[in-house]
């Protein structure tokens, strides 16, 4: 895993925090250059920190941007690719956390906040990158969620978002797959970042995640990396429009 890693380029959105922060260092530390971009600056620029901190050799940098700007996200693949510089996989990390709300207590700016960035914002990307993607070889893993494949009372426009990203992610994976370039999706469950709704909230929510699963226990954002690191890796050479539940084991 580690040599067909090595000197690669890795655009990475979400880097800020979380799975994007974990999966930053896991790739940063098996060789590959990282692109680190979030819409959190402080963030991102601290992942690139805890990057340039690790015994690798490989190169780190980091931008602020918002996946939902079309102009924003279309000039950064813009600067990262000069001189026919080609992007070897893309790990579309970046969205916005469900909050529970009844249908008919749902606002039209959750809806689109949710929208603009969970499904246009890897729209957005991928659109820009694939010009630039290494073909045959490049690799996209895109983050669902549990929600993804499980239908939640209360998060109907989260399920929405995640829902409709498997598929947008599955026909990727045949329009691009022609070419050598494959799309995957990692969709984890209760896992112990910064933005879990019910990590936030603390006590028994805690609890009653780590009981939600066979394992007994929330996941670590590193799990997740190493999962994702896999799939870029020719080792999953032959893994194309797969959606991965990284859930511990979910009941029910």
């Amino acid at each position: 895993m580690t040599a067909s890693l090595k000197d690669t380029r890795i655009l990475i959105t979400g880097a800020g925090s979380g799975i994007g922060r974990a999966t930053s260092l896991k790739l940063h530390e098996l060789g590959a250059h990282v692109f680190l971009t979030d819409i959190n600056l402080d963030g991102v620029q601290e992942t690139e920190k805890r990057c340039a901190s690790q015994e690798s050799p490989a190169s780190t940098s980091s931008a602020k941007l918002n996946v939902a700007d079309k102009a924003a996200v279309e000039a950064y693949v813009e600067s990262i690719t000069k001189d026919g510089a080609k992007i070897d996989h893309v790990f579309n990390c970046a969205g916005v956390n469900p909050t529970s709300y009844k249908l008919e207590e749902t606002t039209d700016e959750y809806w689109d906040k949710l929208m603009s960035v969970n499904l246009r914002g890897v729209y957005n990307v991928t659109r820009a990158t694939i010009p630039h993607m290494a073909s045959p070889g490049g690799s996209y893993v895109n983050v669902s969620s549990i929600n993804g494949v499980h239908a939640y009372a209360n998060q109907a426009i989260y399920c929405a978002t995640k829902w409709g990203l498997i598929g947008f992610s599955k026909s990727m994976a045949l329009e691009l797959g022609p070419r050598g370039i494959r799309t995957n999706v990692v969709a984890p469950g209760y896992i112990d970042t910064p933005t879990n709704a019910g990590i936030v909230k603390g006590g028994e929510y805690v609890e009653r995640m780590a009981k939600g699963n066979s394992l007994g226990r929330l996941g670590q954002p590193e799990e997740v990396a190493d999962v994702v690191a896999f799939l870029m890796s020719n080792d999953a050479r032959y893994m194309n429009g797969s959606v991965l539940e990284i859930d511990g084991g979910l009941k029910g």
